[in-house]
């Protein structure tokens, strides 16, 4: 037996307002089923959870592979391209389909970064089905775990090729060394800016 739901449930179970249920209507994208005796709306229960499973059927087709690449310095540039060159071999060999490459250039512990910041807002939107790394620590110095947990909650896989135990030792120089490195150049930029103003 068809089941038949209110406004306010379609509102709730599509993700959008009531009033944008009224507009679709009124431009006939999505019409209500029949009215009650008291003019309210009547959505079929069936007829919107299909419209639900073929948009979610769309856009898991049309997502991306992302191959991220990153490197510190302006110096490393050749690196970057021959991550991108690993990444890219990967998904040729493996026959990824809608690749993208992102790059960045940037410390490990910049969240702002360029690159990093198109990665999390396709996230978001539903537009990314695999993540391709060299490294777990091109995509954050600190912080990396928390967001390949957050990709894995929106399905998003995420692959790691270079995927080694490195000792505590080792994790602790790298982390060390990227944080120096950080404030060195934070320390140099100011004391440019001031000799600027001097002269």
């Amino acid at each position: 037996m068809d089941k038949f739901i209110s406004i306010k449930e379609t509102s709730e179970i599509i993700g959008v307002t009531t009033t944008t249920l009224r507009r679709w209507e009124a431009n006939e994208k999505l019409k209500s089923h029949h009215r009650t005796l008291g003019n309210h709306r009547r959505y079929k229960l069936s007829d919107i959870l299909n419209i639900i499973n073929k948009n979610i059927s769309n856009d898991e087709s049309q997502r991306k592979v992302i191959c991220y690449s990153r490197v510190s310095t302006h110096d490393q540039k050749n690196d970057l391209i021959r991550q991108s060159n690993v990444l890219e071999k990967h998904c040729s060999e493996n026959n990824f389909k809608n690749v993208e490459t992102i790059t960045d250039i940037g410390s490990g512990l910049n969240y702002k970064k360029k690159g990093l910041t198109k990665l999390l807002k396709m996230l978001i939107n539903n537009e990314v089905d695999k993540i391709i790394l060299t490294h777990k620590d091109r995509l954050l110095r600190f912080g990396s775990d928390l967001l390949i947990n957050i990709a894995k909650h929106f399905n998003v896989e995420t692959i790691i090729l270079n995927n080694e135990t490195k000792s505590f030792e080792e994790e602790l120089t790298g982390d060390v060394l990227e944080i120096i490195t950080v404030f060195s150049a934070k320390l140099y930029g100011k004391r440019s800016h001031k000799n600027k103003i001097k002269i």
